[in-house]
């Protein structure tokens, strides 16, 4: 099977663009896509930096009412089997949101369908939670619809909320946790083990335990919570 042509939305620094790269780099020759282009709505965008550090195409597009042309025009021309949101702030428009439909997917740093909706990303979200007194948060990954966070869960992480949390903490946690569930669920709808039916349901999934993911959630002053989670990864 020829590999899957992936293209990078990205506003920010682009530590989950990085992360699904070495994924799919580690992978090697079992991969089924690899990442041909990074778009950004930002020309300062580190994660531009870091795409034209390891040869990838990166593109910043404008954000005047040449936007959804350009940015449609962008992924036809390089051919672009499916979107991958990675901290891409802006709205998607609703032509690209339609061409790709159960093709563009985005992660979101909490557990859907608490905490999102439109203006919910980054530090606020963990804000939510911790306002909201939760106890679990974690990423989710979902398909893109025209509503903000409101498209069928592909894929979710729980990630521990500690008493003494604050928004750095709980961030740096859940992040890491992205990290590790985002480059292998997009892995994982490339090869065709995951898809979206016609009816809105998620066909197929990931098993994370054949992955043998092993991390830390927590930090390292926290190493016994640290290792009982692990523990938990492990069986």
């Amino acid at each position: 099977m020829s590999l899957r042509r992936i293209a990078v939305l990205v506003s920010g620094r682009g530590s989950n663009l990085r992360a699904l790269v070495e994924h799919l780099d580690a992978r090697g020759g079992l991969r089924s896509a690899d990442v041909v282009l990074v778009a950004s709505d930002r020309v300062d965008a580190g994660a531009l930096a870091f795409a034209r550090e390891r040869g990838l195409p990166a593109e910043a597009v404008a954000m005047d009412d040449t936007h959804e042309r350009s940015l449609g025009a962008l992924l036809h021309h390089a051919a672009i089997d499916l979107v991958v949101l990675a901290g891409y702030v802006r709205r998607v428009p609703p032509s690209i949101v339609r061409d790709f439909a159960g093709r563009i997917v985005n992660v979101h740093p909490a557990l859907l369908p608490s905490f999102g909706g439109a203006g919910m990303y980054g530090a606020r979200v963990h804000r939510a939670v911790l306002d909201a007194g939760a106890r679990l948060s974690g990423p989710t990954v979902h398909f893109v619809t025209d509503e903000y966070d409101r498209g069928a869960i592909i894929a979710q992480w729980p990630v521990p909320v500690f008493v003494g949390d604050n928004v750095e903490r709980l961030a740096a946690r859940v992040l890491r946790a992205e990290h590790a569930l985002y480059p292998r669920t997009v892995d994982a709808l490339a090869a065709g083990r995951v898809s979206l039916a016609p009816d809105g349901r998620v066909v197929g999934g990931l098993d994370l335990a054949a992955e043998d993911v092993a991390f830390t959630l927590v930090t390292d002053e926290e190493t016994d919570s640290a290792h009982s989670i692990d523990q938990l990864f492990a069986h």
